[in-house]
């Protein structure tokens, strides 16, 4: 009997994926890119930078005063923020001015 060794592109991928253990970096990535959706495009100018490291999103803002008012809807855009990405990928957002 000879076996097929088809799958489908979409599945390729996932399994390369997994394989060479990049889907959080990619899901880590998706997060970081729907930022500005999320908070709306007047945060996003105000932000400098972002990355994120163990669950946590860190994120640099040119205003101290807008860092403070976004830690007080720190649940809310952590929530967000892993449902536009369909899976939890963060557990906590901090927040800096500069």
């Amino acid at each position: 009997m000879i076996r097929s060794n088809e799958q489908s592109l979409g599945d390729a991928i996932k399994a390369f994926l997994k394989e060479h253990r990049l889907e959080k970096k990619l899901d880590e990535t998706r997060l970081i890119h729907s930022w500005e959706n999320i908070v709306g495009d007047m945060i996003a100018r105000h932000t400098r930078s972002i990355y994120i490291r163990n669950k946590t999103l860190f994120v640099k803002l040119d205003s101290p005063a807008l860092a403070n008012e976004l830690s007080y809807a720190r649940e809310k855009i952590v929530k967000s923020l892993n449902k536009e990405i369909g899976k939890e990928v963060i557990a906590d957002v901090k927040f800096s001015g500069l």
